[in-house]
């Protein structure tokens, strides 16, 4: 999925408390409500079409997903910058485990988010410097958990049509239902709210289900990056001294471009999507979001399926998994994964290629 959640809360760094107020200020400093837009001649015929959709899908998400209803995504921002935030990941050089960011209302999340790239830069060399492999992704859209009215922005309005009611569906969802410090449960639920509502806002418009060749190369591509963090995984628990562990890392990075290579030609010669992606430098911190926004989807489509389709049961039966503890909640999601359907890996949230 392309779209991540910065939640605006102190974490230690006055600095970065300080850029995370300024950057969400100016965005409620320059939101311009849609209504008005939308009725103003002035506006350019091409923005009005974008945003009369992200209207209607906006009502449907209320009215037939029963998301929250209220100010978010009324609003719009035109950004002067192609993402809204740039996420920063980092893993110790020999860990497949985020180096945990803390915050008082999300809990501990696995990046942080600044409003400037310089400024995500700076703290990317920083987590460098004291030796972690780090990553640095921009994202064209985040949520404040309904603690904001969310606006639609500029950087949303560049993807096509389904993408850009999915994502208002996703995170709408967030604000419906948010657990504290468990990543995964939060991102599959949003991201099975998103997928689910897309069959249903594209059924409601009489067109075809969304097309089922690019998810299945999504989930392809993702099995592949999540057996390559498994074989790292077991290469940094193996004991090695450094030496031998920075061999074997990078030879387990060769191994995996050339079976994505292998793979590609085998299952999709004509598409090269993922090969800018593979092309770049790989590390620990780059194969971090991967698996964050699928992991329980199976079993919150069982769910679903047990909730007869209606989202307000099914809403029910997601709250009560979110008052579980963790270690109940994890178990009562594997016991729905044997009948669940296979999982969606969707887009890379956070990776411009």
């Amino acid at each position: 999925m392309a779209a991540m959640c910065l939640v605006l809360s102190a974490c230690g760094s006055l600095r970065y408390y300080a850029q995370a107020a300024r950057g969400q200020g100016e965005l409620l400093m320059h939101r311009r409500d849609v209504g008005r837009l939308l009725r103003d001649p002035a506006t350019d015929p091409q923005l009005a079409a974008r945003l009369r959709l992200a209207q209607q899908a906006r009502r449907f998400a209320s009215s037939r997903l029963g998301l929250p209803e209220n100010r978010s995504y009324t609003g719009y921002v035109a950004l002067d910058r192609p993402f809204v935030v740039w996420n920063v990941f980092a893993a110790p050089r020999y860990s497949v485990q985020a180096v945990p960011q803390c915050f008082p209302i999300a809990g501990c999340v696995a990046y942080r988010g600044w409003f400037s790239e310089a400024a995500a830069t700076a703290d990317a060399a920083r987590l460098q410097a004291k030796g972690d492999d780090v990553w640095v992704g921009g994202v064209p859209a985040y949520s404040t958990l309904g603690w904001f009215a969310d606006p639609i922005l500029s950087s949303m309005l560049r993807w096509d049509d389904d993408e850009l009611a999915s994502t208002i569906f996703h995170e709408l969802a967030h604000q419906l239902i948010y657990v504290k410090d468990d990543t995964a449960f939060n991102e599959s639920f949003a991201t099975f709210v998103q997928t689910e509502g897309l069959r249903e806002w594209r059924r409601s418009r009489h067109l075809p289900p969304p097309d089922g060749q690019a998810q299945a190369m999504d989930d392809g591509f993702t099995r592949l990056v999540l057996a390559l963090r498994e074989r790292l995984k077991k290469l940094y628990a193996s004991g090695e001294d450094d030496a031998a562990m920075a061999a074997g890392k990078r030879r387990e990075i060769a191994d995996f471009r050339i079976r994505y290579e292998q793979w590609r030609q085998s299952n999709w010669p004509d598409d090269h999507h993922y090969d800018a992606w593979v092309a770049r430098p790989i590390n620990n911190a780059r194969l971090l979001p991967f698996g964050l926004y699928d992991q329980w989807t199976p079993a919150f489509a069982a769910l679903f399926e047990r909730a007869g389709g209606n989202w307000p049961s099914f809403y029910a039966q997601v709250r009560r998994l979110a008052r579980e503890s963790r270690e109940r909640r994890t178990s009562a999601l594997r016991a729905l994964l044997p009948a669940a359907r296979p999982p969606s890996a969707g887009a890379v949230a956070g990776d411009a290629d």
